[in-house]
């Protein structure tokens, strides 16, 4: 039978192709992995597109040779292969399912359609390697190791052009090709586009049974199953690692390998898993124990990336690390575990707070503006031996400097006029046998830090106008948001306090890069309507709103964006427009206004104009003072003025 017209036209496209000539071609290739299967075909494999080859079914005898080199992955396949062919046959494709070498060990196809069916090689026994039958789905996908649609003239062969074919590689464990599993379809639409949700189909159940592959491979080892979602890590976990007990790395499957090669860089990927998760070997071991649905969020050492992971256990060790003492429980403190759920840097902070708690150590606290670095404080303190003692507060950049000494130390009776006449206790001799929390310490004038330091050395103070000094028994907590470091090498802080307070740093991730997002609004939330029964609940759209937020306020500006919400919102739901509007994505008015001129407030609407500043800085007064070229004691002075005062809602929250 001669050839068609639509035949004739394609050999003479692929003839001149391969060719480099300049004369116009009528069907070029629809990508450049398809023109370098063209020209391999010729120049590699002596292909002649003007003889098309009939398709080539080996015999019974050498299909089982195959089948049986094949039978471990046939075995594990078969679900999925039944899976895939019940959506494909609703649009007329047949599957196949090859061998490395591209032999088809697996058909299902529709048997009224069987001559014509196996006529054009889409049928048991069909050899679809790419010296062979030219560029095809299977044989192209074997040579580049790449998923791909090869869509009618794609084909290098004449014969197949009215075909088309999509296949995607199956790996083993160590990357290499293992089979193709192809769809293909006699007639189909002509343009490519219509494979689209065909090739995402095919790569699904590839990496399916791929992954079912590699799990009954390693069925004996520890098995970690991870993704970026905590609630897709049981169902469809993303990345599989294998791994032997000292935590060395057996083995990946494809988007593991890849997410290790990422940690490790241009250099073999790690050894062991906690060279790419910053954890150790207990956290791993621990994970069927420790949390309600066994899942746990870990950070990624060298990129920082978020990762959930469950531990799938080999039965026959099961008992023996619950009982061996493998697993070293983390002391339960109930104070400082309510604080996070499962965010891997929190994960860290509240085990050191855990250990540090009753120690004599002094500790600072660090984190962005509004991270809960005073909720944070309060809790060490409340988990301590030293919880029947005062937990004193003190904003270092909240008390005029003319106050601040006597604020601090106290005075005697008669010390300076104004006094109380029976003078007073300062805040350290108040925290004496408790802790003093010093908030925004970068911000304490200098003269002070030198007074502070001979307490924190001496552990006795003097009041204002008192003959003697009084001995006192304090720990301090202090907490900024500043680079102290910075602040001492531009000589406005003193290095020998930063280093006495300094015993110890607890650093507070910003709520954008936490893991528990979802419980701190939940705690945030329910500590604002606990005292008030019927509240409206969170919708899923409010949810997804506030998860979306980058919240550069952190926790203080949740509970602002939560408590606007509860106030305004009508009904017995929060939606997303409940929100404010920089919480629910829209372009808030006051981000559109221009902010008020350095130096100066508005002759009018002067509070308003203070307000915005201090909203725009997240309450941070020293930081309005130098961008309006004031003092910070001119500042307070008009915020008490105008009865502008930071944010302080008593709650529950995490952090806060």
């Amino acid at each position: 039978m001669g050839l068609r017209r639509e035949q004739r036209e394609h050999i003479d496209s692929v003839l001149r192709y391969a060719e480099g000539t300049n004369k116009p071609i009528a069907q070029t290739p629809n990508s450049p992995l398809i023109g370098r299967s063209w020209q391999r075909c010729i120049d590699e494999y002596g292909l002649d597109p003007t003889r098309p080859r009939p398709a080539r079914i080996v015999t019974s005898q050498v299909l089982r040779e195959h089948q049986d080199r094949a039978d471990e992955l046939l075995s594990v396949a078969r679900a999925g292969v039944d899976q895939l062919y019940q959506q494909a046959a609703q649009l007329d494709y047949v599957l196949l399912l090859t061998d490395d070498r591209g032999i088809t060990v697996q058909y299902l196809g529709d048997k009224r359609r069987d001559a014509r069916l196996r006529e054009a090689g889409l049928y048991l026994g069909a050899d679809w390697s790419e010296d062979y039958a030219g560029t095809c789905a299977v044989g192209t996908c074997l040579r580049d190791n790449v998923s791909l649609s090869c869509h009618r003239t794609d084909h290098f062969d004449a014969t197949h052009i009215g075909l088309t074919c999509t296949a995607a590689p199956i790996r083993d464990p160590d990357g290499n090709r293992l089979a193709v599993l192809n769809i293909s379809a006699l007639d189909s639409p002509t343009a490519p586009e219509s494979q689209t949700f065909g090739h995402h189909l095919v790569m699904l159940y590839a990496r399916m049974i791929e992954d079912a592959y590699f799990l009954r491979r390693y069925r004996n080892s520890y098995i970690l199953r991870c993704d970026s979602s905590r609630e897709f890590v049981r169902v469809s976990g993303r990345y599989l690692v294998a791994m032997e007990e000292d935590g060395t790395i057996l083995a990946a499957n494809t988007p593991g390998r890849e997410l290790l090669r990422r940690q490790a860089g241009q250099g073999p990927d790690p050894l062991r898993i906690t060279d790419a998760l910053d954890c150790e070997l207990p956290d791993l071991w621990d994970l069927p124990y420790r949390s309600e649905d066994q899942i746990r969020a870990f950070r990624m050492r060298q990129q920082g990336e978020i990762i959930f992971a469950t531990l799938i256990q080999p039965s026959r060790l099961l008992p023996r690390h619950r009982s061996s003492g493998v697993i070293d429980a983390e002391e339960e403190v109930p104070v400082l575990d309510r604080l996070a759920a499962d965010d891997p840097v929190m994960r860290k902070t509240l085990a050191m707070a855990k250990r540090l708690r009753n120690e004599p150590i002094n500790v600072l606290i660090t984190g962005e503006t509004g991270t809960g670095k005073e909720r944070l404080a309060r809790a060490l303190h409340e988990s301590s031996r030293r919880a029947k003692g005062a937990f004193v507060a003190m904003n270092c950049a909240a008390i005029p400097e003319s106050l601040i000494e006597s604020e601090l130390f106290g005075y005697q009776a008669g010390a300076f006029t104004g006094g109380r006449q029976k003078g007073r206790h300062g805040l350290v001799q108040q925290a004496d046998g408790g802790t003093l929390f010093l908030d925004e310490i970068g911000d304490m004038p200098l003269h002070l830090q030198t007074r502070l330091l001979r307490v924190l050395a001496e552990q006795e103070i003097q009041p204002l106008g008192a003959d003697r000094p009084v001995p006192v028994d304090l720990r301090v907590v202090a907490a900024t948001h500043q680079d102290l470091g910075r602040l001492n090498a531009a000589g406005t802080f003193r290095q020998d306090l930063y280093y006495r307070l300094n015993g110890a740093t607890l650093w507070l991730p910003p709520l954008r890069e936490r893991a528990d997002q979802q419980y701190v609004i939940d705690c945030v939330y329910a500590g604002l309507t606990r005292d008030r029964p019927g509240a409206p609940r969170l919708r899923a759209d409010a949810v997804s709103a506030l998860l979306a937020r980058p919240w550069p306020g952190n926790i203080r500006e949740l509970i602002n964006a939560l408590a606007f919400a509860l106030a305004t919102a009508t009904g017995s739901e929060i939606k997303a427009s409940d929100l404010p509007a920089e919480a629910s994505g829209k372009p808030a008015a006051e981000d559109r206004r221009a902010p008020p001129p350095a130096g100066r407030l508005p002759l009018s609407g002067d509070a308003v104009a203070l307000e915005e500043a201090l909203k725009r800085t997240h309450w941070n007064v020293s930081a309005v003072a130098r961008e309006l070229g004031l003092s910070r004691p001119t500042i307070y002075r008009r915020m008490r003025r105008h009865g502008l005062v930071p944010p302080n809602w008593q709650t529950d929250e995490p952090g806060m």
